[in-house]
């Protein structure tokens, strides 16, 4: 299946509202990575991005009954899931952590790990600014708000072809800034 597809996600939400196991394996399988990626960002830590992961398809299949396709697509309703199951996290990771950059190390972190991880994100924030508005929006849209290349095409009424070369040569635009 085409994860793009928000047509084809929208189905297998309601049928997950029907109790379809194929249908969650197979939700699962095409947005997996990206809710993933929303959970990543928000947190930092992978083993905890995993753990939210499961709390979002858990959420998913419980709440799937509720899924309106005319409010949003299942792509944007399952990331609006990720995101709040993350935020949440973070919440309460910061009411029960002590503070300061130590609190922040993950299992196995160094300081230099933990240094050179906001080195990088400081990078890339430095470099996403060097590209132009409508390009450094769409390319958050995409990779850090779990939208598809199809939703944002159809949202901004831009061809879905145009819409992938526009990210796309941001993507290597923003890769030259990063020296990669």
């Amino acid at each position: 299946m085409e994860n793009d597809d928000p047509l084809a996600l929208n189905v297998l939400v309601k049928a997950c509202a029907g109790g379809s196991r194929w249908a969650f394996e197979t939700l699962y399988r095409a947005t997996s990575a990206r809710l993933f990626g929303i959970c990543l960002h928000y947190l930092a830590n992978r083993a905890e991005a995993e753990e939210v992961l499961q709390e979002v398809y858990v959420s998913v299949w419980l709440k799937a009954s509720s899924f309106d396709p005319t409010q949003a697509s299942a792509s944007t309703w399952m990331a609006s899931i990720a995101r709040h199951k993350a935020i949440d996290r973070r919440r309460a990771r910061r009411v029960h952590e002590p503070l300061g950059t130590f609190s922040q190390l993950t299992a196995g972190d160094t300081v230099v790990d933990s240094v050179e991880r906001e080195r990088q994100g400081s990078a890339i924030d430095r470099c996403l600014e060097t590209l132009e508005e409508a390009q450094r929006r769409y390319i958050r849209f995409a990779f850090f708000e779990g939208c598809s290349y199809a939703e944002l095409a159809e949202r901004h009424s831009i061809a879905l072809g145009t819409m992938k070369s526009w990210i796309r040569r941001g993507l290597q635009r923003l890769g030259r800034c990063l020296g990669l």
